[in-house]
C-alpha cells in the first residue's frame, strides 16, 4: 500500500507526493488555459489568433499530460521502493 492510514507516521517524501497529487488538480486548468490565452496573443501578434489559440490550447494540454506522467513516474518509483523495502523486512501488508 502506497500511502499509510495514520498520517502521523508519514514520511516528508510521502507528504510531497500527496503535494504533487493535489498539485495536479491546479496544474491542468492553469495549463490549459495559459497556453489558450498566450496562444490567443501571441497568434494575433503574428495575425493569426485563431491558429494561436488552437496551437496554444493543445500545448497547454500536452503540459498538462506531461505533468500527469511525471508525477505517475514518481509515483511508481515510490511504490516499488516501497514494496522492496517491506519485502526485505518481511511485512506482508
Amino acid at each position: 500500500m502506497l500511502f499509510k492510514r495514520n498520517t502521523k507516521d508519514a514520511s516528508p517524501r510521502e507528504r510531497a507526493l500527496w503535494g504533487d497529487l493535489m498539485g495536479l488538480g491546479m496544474v491542468f486548468p492553469i495549463a490549459i488555459a495559459l497556453g489558450f490565452f498566450l496562444g490567443r496573443w501571441a497568434g494575433g501578434k503574428l495575425g493569426h489568433p485563431r491558429a494561436g489559440m488552437w496551437i496554444g490550447l493543445v500545448w497547454g494540454v500536452a503540459t498538462g499530460f506531461w505533468e500527469l506522467y511525471k508525477t505517475t513516474v514518481r509515483l511508481d518509483r515510490y511504490d516499488e521502493a516501497e514494496r522492496k523495502r517491506r519485502e526485505d523486512q518481511g511485512d506482508d501488508r
